[in-house]
């Protein structure tokens, strides 16, 4: 009888302990269903891909409106460098600060003033795109990030590379 008694007692304390490990489990999986719905990807870029790499100043906000963002450069043979100045105003009340202007690619590179822009007066960002190796129809970015709202504004080259009939083949 003795040992019916602890066959029983052990049975009943390893089904307590496997009701409790359960229980301790779906508290763990409650706690990550909760981490799940709030976890940002880890490239944040691919959920959002107008996301500010750089923050923009902390402070008040101004404004600023280009003359134009942007400009077809039309059709022009690969290994041409394409550079246009886009021309800004700080329409805002506020001096405007420009943290940062970043080319969708390498060949894609911004000038920037670095000083900030007094309200009412303007400024330019110069564009230099490099057309080697940048064969068909060309869409080139610069992400302009600043003291406004929103904090970032997309100026643009447009146009066609076509090859360089006069290139040597390989």
């Amino acid at each position: 009888m003795l040992t019916f008694r602890s066959s029983l007692f052990g049975a009943a304390v390893l089904a307590l302990s496997v009701f409790s490990c359960q229980q301790g489990n779906d508290d763990v999986r409650d706690a990550a269903r909760q981490n799940i719905e709030t976890v940002t990807p880890a490239n944040p870029n691919a959920a959002a891909p107008m996301q500010p790499s750089v923050a923009a100043p902390a402070g008040p906000t101004t404004a600023m409106n280009f003359a134009e963002t942007s400009f077809n450069f039309g059709e022009v043979t690969e290994g041409e460098i394409i550079t246009h100045t886009y021309a800004f105003t700080n329409t805002g009340e506020e001096p405007l600060i420009i943290t940062d202007a970043k080319g969708s690619c390498g060949c894609t590179v911004p000038s920037r003033p670095t000083a900030p822009i007094a309200p009412g007066e303007t400024g330019e960002i110069t564009v230099r795109f490099d057309t080697n190796n940048k064969v068909g129809q060309r869409n080139q970015r610069v992400t302009i990030t600043a003291n406004t709202n929103p904090a970032q504004t997309v100026i643009s080259l447009d146009g066609t590379v076509v090859s360089d009939p006069n290139a040597a083949t390989q």
